[in-house]
């Protein structure tokens, strides 16, 4: 329970010397909880029921190792955080207006990589006119998945057609990053 933080609560069900009997399993399928023996094996039918009921047995010599895993245990328990991942950013030089797909802004990759599918959000004199996502990047004529920087392509977010000359197109990737206690 001293493991403990404003994250994540340990809670100790039962403690007691001995084997790790049938009863804790069912103590442990009611709490869904794991059990955690400490230089101890499951006594008699104990090992098959923990297993048909989908109750984990860890079993330890060493005390820090004990600490280390519910450790990692608590943090397997808390949620990823998504983080944004600056790709790229491209001005716009050119609008070109297709009757099908919309405004294309014709682009100059000055940072970064611009790819296709990515988050991007237009800027205008600094200010956030629009955000959606790159859902065409084209080289020339062809499709492209990504294009670098100090290289020119056509960039369409979400077929959003306010887009002008000038503008700024910032590209992001959301990223999961795994959370610590």
């Amino acid at each position: 329970e001293q493991l403990s933080t404003e994250k994540v609560k340990v809670a100790v069900v039962h403690a007691a010397a001995g084997g790790i009997t049938e009863s804790d399993v069912n103590l442990a399928a009611a709490a869904q909880a794991m059990i955690i023996g400490f230089n101890v094996r499951p006594a008699g039918k104990a090992s098959s029921l923990a297993q048909q009921e989908g109750i984990e047995i860890r079993r330890y010599e060493v005390i820090y190792a004990v600490v280390d895993d519910v450790k990692l245990a608590m943090e397997g328990l808390l949620a990823p955080t998504l983080v944004e991942k600056h790709l790229g950013r491209a001005d716009v030089l050119q609008v070109f207006r297709v009757s099908k797909a919309g405004t294309i802004a014709g682009c100059m990759v000055t940072d970064g990589v611009i790819r296709r599918n990515a988050g991007g959000r237009v800027l205008r004199d600094g200010e956030v006119v629009y955000e959606g996502k790159v859902n065409s990047l084209k080289r020339f004529k062809d499709d492209a998945r990504e294009v670098r920087n100090g290289f020119e392509c056509g960039i369409s977010v979400d077929g959003w057609n306010g887009i002008e000359v000038g503008d700024q197109i910032e590209v992001f990737e959301m990223e999961e990053v795994k959370q610590t206690l």
